[in-house]
């Protein structure tokens, strides 16, 4: 079982987030691997009574956080990095 750390936010625009870090690894999948990987955590997210689109983050190991999520929410990311993601970390969640 897959524990992550989990920062659950609303952004100013009233869009509920679930933003897990994930490895690095990651960010070398294909698009449709990441897809995958997304709606499983997406699938434990909501079991887990967790609102909110699932967005993974990983460090790109340049010290840039990439993220996948959809085109209408890039802005906010685009504004935040490691250091906000981790700065808001308050729930934890257990995926098989």
């Amino acid at each position: 079982m897959a524990r992550f750390d989990v920062a659950h936010i609303r952004t100013r625009e009233g869009v509920d987030l679930v933003i897990m870090s994930l490895e690095r690894s990651f960010g070398n999948k294909s698009q449709s691997e990441q897809a995958q990987v997304v709606a499983g955590l997406q699938a434990c997210a909501s079991s887990a009574g967790l609102g909110g689109t699932v967005v993974p983050v990983w460090d790109d190991g340049f010290g840039r956080m990439m993220f996948f999520a959809r085109e209408n929410i890039h802005p906010f990311f685009l504004s935040i990095d490691m250091d906000y993601v981790a700065a808001n970390i308050n729930k934890s969640l257990s995926c098989e």
